[in-house]
């Protein structure tokens, strides 16, 4: 590539705030937390607002230069991770609340708002944002958009798409957009902001987006379980179901993730048993409910309690989304698939025959009561071997058996971390040749080019 776009880049800039980084600065920006290696890219640019936006992108689809758009990086799919020769255009610094209306209950916000800051600003006007993934306190809003970010509140609050209201938009030529509206209702014309939601920065660069509010519950009340094994605990999980309570959150913790958790954080779960549930019930009614989950709980053999100290309740939630990690070398592969509700036990038990079948260690974590499984397929590194040596193709051959047994029962290749590169393989095994076709053509109308995040998702 010539120098004629890197200039007439800077000279563009030269007149906005956007910072331009280039040479070695960019290196913090090619990876997410997926583990798949970015590509280098050309240069990094930060953009201030939507009109630096607009810029960036004509100038890139008139030299064809591919954009990939970045958030916070925390992706778990690699949707984030640069290409070669790339701008990398990251939304840090579209970072504001531009307005919160309690008696709307919206809120209006740039891309580069972190999830965990927008509740600590809609507490005061007794209000929340309900899509929590377990990185809310890293991750952005945008981000979360872009992968349609599910997390530990699905069951009850949905997922991203069912909070995103109304979106702006920089398409690939730099044509703003608005999609949506401000109201909770409106059927007007085809539904162009779901299609933005999930679509990981392959259709356009989000620049604001309008975001449905909640009132924060009045209460809330937390129930731990343990159980001898995981059937067991989502026995449990379908009694909740009979008693028509609708849970805000129902976490399953097997045994591998619970002594993980233990190991990593010095905790002792484990002394408590073997598979951890916990379940959370918020509103007026949120302690009544927690007493008829004690006791639908109780009767499917849970050693089952309501936690009347928050603190400690707290404390078990904050393990459930941080506390595991890597307390040795290991080559693992991490996935995210959803089956139905009434297929997770057997998606469970898959995934441990899978892990025996190659001599890996298999846990995981669930969201029970969405049927969103965190499977996490490991072994360790010999001390003999430098950690840095690849991984065995075990490993790889299980993740594919792994996703293929959850299309099998039903799911899905991702629940809620998106396609990105590492899960592509898998696409037309779920859409289908004729479903990926349209889906692909769908993209060549919003980027006729094929500049924006080339080689992800579809």
């Amino acid at each position: 590539m010539n120098d004629t776009f890197p200039r007439e880049l800077r000279q563009a800039l030269a007149e906005t705030s956007a910072p331009l980084l280039e040479g070695a600065d960019v290196l913090p920006y090619l990876d997410d937390r997926s583990g798949a290696a970015g590509a280098r890219a050309l240069a990094v640019v930060l953009p201030g607002d939507a009109a630096e936006v607009a810029t960036v992108l004509r100038l890139a689809h008139r030299h064809r230069v591919p954009v990939v758009t970045r958030g916070a990086g925390t992706g778990l799919s690699g949707g984030a991770t640069a290409v070669g020769g790339c701008l990398v255009l990251s939304t840090e610094r579209l970072n504001r609340i531009v307005e919160i209306s309690p008696e709307d209950e919206v809120a209006v916000v740039q891309p580069g708002v972190i999830n965990a800051d927008l509740n600590t600003a809609l507490a005061g006007h007794g209000l929340y944002y309900a899509p929590d993934p377990a990185s809310h306190a890293i991750s952005t809003i945008g981000g979360n958009i872009a992968t349609n970010a599910g997390g530990l509140r699905s069951a009850k609050y949905g997922v991203t798409r069912d909070s995103v209201l109304a979106l702006d938009v920089v398409l690939a030529d730099g044509t703003a957009l608005r999609t949506g509206h401000r109201s909770v209702k409106g059927v007007t014309g085809l539904d162009l902001t779901a299609l933005f939601v999930g679509s990981e920065g392959t259709l356009g660069v989000i620049v604001g987006a309008t975001v449905r509010l909640r009132p924060l519950p009045v209460a809330t009340a937390t129930v731990s379980a343990y159980y001898p094994s995981v059937r067991a605990a989502l026995d449990g999980v379908r009694q909740i179901s009979r008693t028509g309570v609708v849970p805000a959150i129902a976490e399953l913790i097997d045994h591998p993730s619970l002594r993980n958790i233990d190991e990593n954080s010095g905790s002792r779960l484990t002394d408590g048993g073997h598979v951890l549930l916990l379940v959370q019930t918020d509103g007026h009614a949120a302690v009544a409910e927690a007493e008829d989950i004690v006791t639908a709980l109780r009767h499917t053999g849970g050693d089952a309690r309501r936690l009347t100290d928050e603190a400690e309740a707290e404390r078990l939630w904050e393990l459930r989304r941080s506390g595991r990690g890597r307390t040795r070398p290991l080559w693992t592969v991490g996935e995210d698939v959803a089956v139905p509700k009434s297929k997770v036990a057997r998606m469970y038990e898959e995934g441990e025959r899978i892990g025996r079948r190659h001599g890996l260690d298999f846990a995981s974590v669930a969201h029970a009561a969405d049927g969103n499984l965190h499977p996490v397929l490991s072994r360790p590194v010999p001390e003999s071997v430098a950690a840095t040596v690849p991984a065995p193709p075990e490993l790889d051959a299980a993740a594919d058996e792994l996703v293929r047994a959850a299309l099998a029962l039903g799911g899905t290749i991702t629940g809620e971390h998106g396609v990105g590169v590492t899960k592509r393989r898998w696409l037309e095994d779920e859409l289908g040749p004729a479903g990926l076709a349209l889906q692909r053509g769908i993209k060549a109308v919003f980027d006729p080019l094929g500049i924006l995040n080339p080689g992800k998702a579809l």
